[in-house]
């Protein structure tokens, strides 16, 4: 069964994941090519589960890498075998922020409100 992943873009036409990703390729071109690859592997069932992902709750999922930082894509699925990508994260802890788990979750809300019925 295979997946598309997307990227949510801001009302403004910002692709934060996107943004995220273009950062980590100037600065840590090893583990953003560890991360790409790992998005391209989501589009396979076998991967939407430990060690590359796991539900967070609520929706959300996290794609997980660890290199130098620990590096956390988060997503959704969607109706029609969609994944979608809201918000990336590089940090040295396990634990995710509650604050970027929000901004995740807003960014879900956004993408669902803006979506057609």
């Amino acid at each position: 069964m295979e997946f598309t992943v997307e990227f949510y873009v801001t009302q403004d036409e910002r692709c934060p994941v996107c943004d995220f990703l273009n950062a980590m390729k100037a600065s840590d071109p090893d583990d953003f090519a560890a991360v790409v690859a790992g998005l391209a592997k989501l589009g396979s069932r076998q991967y939407h589960r430990e060690p590359l992902s796991k539900a967070l709750g609520d929706g959300l999922f996290e794609l997980r890498h660890v290199g130098k930082l620990n590096t956390r894509i988060l997503w959704f699925f969607m109706k029609g075998r969609r994944i979608i990508t809201v918000h990336g994260i590089r940090n040295k802890g396990k634990s995710l922020p509650a604050r970027d788990l929000e901004t995740a979750r807003a960014r879900m809300k956004d993408w669902l409100a803006r979506q057609p019925v």
